[in-house]
């Protein structure tokens, strides 16, 4: 008679458990999806150093280069372990370009276009700005080859003059004055 009571106890914690797991597990699955369909880019870590994508997007300098990104949706491979090295154009870079360009390349008619610009100013390696030698041949994610040419002391890589460098977790970003258009 005692086992009666018992098992009865038992079976309501089972079911209560299982419809517990349930609902867990459809909250897991939920939450997953939403991931799945963002990628990489939405992780926030700030424990770690900052991956490319990160500091592009924190840095003044380069608010039309993070827009691009996002527009391009060339986000996540920016964040990928790499190594990539990045020749980021300053804002006033894409300011040199004809009036209504960058407007233009942002709307989403123009979104694989815009990839390919963006996708052009990397580099599947990682090259310090020790490495940025004269005739020195780079190649870009996009399959074409850029030169290096030092000048007066500074460097250019594709026509744009290197300002400065930038370590990240995956690579290296060269800050440059011009937008790679090819």
């Amino acid at each position: 008679m005692k086992i009666q009571p018992l098992f009865t106890v038992l079976t309501l914690i089972a079911i209560a458990l299982f419809s517990f797991g349930c609902q867990n597990s459809s909250q897991n699955n939920s939450t997953k999806r939403s991931f799945e369909n963002q990628g990489q880019a939405t992780v926030i870590d700030e424990e770690s150093k900052a991956n490319i994508l990160q500091i592009a997007r924190n840095s003044q300098d380069h608010t039309t280069l993070a827009k691009a990104i996002e527009a391009a949706g060339v986000q996540n491979i920016l964040v990928n372990a790499g190594p990539l090295t990045v020749f980021a154009p300053t804002n006033a870079a894409f300011e040199q370009l004809p009036e209504g360009t960058v407007g233009d390349l942002l709307k989403p008619e123009n979104k694989q276009k815009l990839a390919n610009i963006i996708t052009s100013h990397a580099s599947p390696a990682n090259l310090s700005f020790d490495q940025l030698t004269e005739d020195r041949q780079i190649y870009l994610a996009t399959g074409q080859y850029v030169g290096v040419e030092v000048k007066d002391g500074e460097k250019y890589v594709n026509g744009a003059k290197v300002l400065a460098s930038v370590e990240a977790s995956n690579g290296v970003i060269h800050v440059v004055d011009k937008v790679f258009l090819f």
